[in-house]
């Protein structure tokens, strides 16, 4: 069993460029992935998500990767048309408040915008491989944490649904002891009303049928199998499958069916305490599998 939430972060520093990966996820009902890089690796985004296809099945999940260069070529330019247009707006101001200073070329150096800097990168056929061999190793050690993560957080979340299964089972094996008790008080709360309405003038195929059509609305016998049923296919689908998820849940509402159906049918007090003991491990199972793949 896998869980769909995890976090993992690595760090590295190789050619004097600083590679930071971090991947968080979260519970999602599909798979849904995000992926940040700087703008000039955005070549590199689907490779990327290919590859957290193949290790996730279900979740959010977002993958930040981070750049910082040391030493590394920056060129830069002067935006002219900025510097002229700061230059006239303040001498209009300087004007205006009457004011005979000039801006001078510090100032105008500092304003935003007058000088562009950009870091000089490689050219677009070489980009992209030479910086994936830099982060290549770090994410490749990210994404194994990241899985590991997972796996240990699916095992912990697998424990506590078998433990909830378990109540479930218990109860079940507790009400099943009352089945034939409440078969036996429905033929005999049918006889009574019989003997109260007719004496002696009782017909006995008349209490055998209508016995029969109690039984098959109020009897539990149906509901316990095929609740027993859904508890070892239960337990088959987490055994088989790394990503139950989905089955489970389904599983989960006809557990929780079958469950309603015999607490409604019973008049008995144990039947009802176990009911509200199974539609509790029920409902925990299901908060469970809100993180199960």
């Amino acid at each position: 069993m896998i869980s769909m939430t995890g976090y993992a972060t690595r760090e590295k520093t190789l050619d004097l460029i600083s590679v930071t990966v971090e991947i968080k996820g979260v519970n999602n009902r599909f798979l849904e992935i995000n992926v940040i890089l700087p703008p000039w690796l955005s070549g590199m985004e689907q490779q990327i998500k290919e590859h957290i296809t193949s290790c996730c099945g279900r979740g959010k999940v977002d993958v930040y990767i981070r750049l910082r260069e040391q030493n590394a070529p920056v060129s830069v330019s002067v935006n002219t048309a900025a510097a002229k247009a700061y230059y006239s707006a303040i001498n209009d101001l300087a004007a205006e408040l009457g004011i005979s200073d000039k801006p001078d070329l510090s100032m105008l150096l500092g304003m935003d915008g007058v000088l562009e800097t950009e870091k000089k990168r490689y050219s677009d056929p070489d980009k992209i491989e030479h910086y994936w061999n830099i982060i290549e190793p770090v994410y490749n050690e990210t994404i194994k944490a990241f899985c590991s993560e997972r796996e240990r957080e699916g095992e912990h979340t697998e424990k506590d649904i078998i433990k909830n299964l378990v109540i479930i089972e218990t109860s079940l094996i507790k009400v099943s002891s009352f089945a034939p008790v409440l078969e036996k008080t429905i033929k005999e709360n049918i006889k009574t009303r019989f003997e109260e309405v007719m004496g002696n003038q009782i017909d006995e195929k008349l209490i055998l049928a209508e016995t029969a059509s109690h039984l098959v609305k109020l009897t539990i016998s149906e509901e316990i199998s095929r609740l027993s049923s859904h508890l070892a296919e239960f337990r088959a689908e987490i055994e088989r499958n790394k990503r139950p998820g989905k089955k489970l849940d389904f599983l989960c509402q006809e557990l929780n069916r079958e469950i309603n159906t015999i607490g409604s049918k019973s008049t008995i007090v144990d039947v009802s305490s176990e009911i509200i003991i199974m539609k509790e491990a029920v409902e925990n199972i299901r908060e469970q599998l809100r993180n199960v793949e």
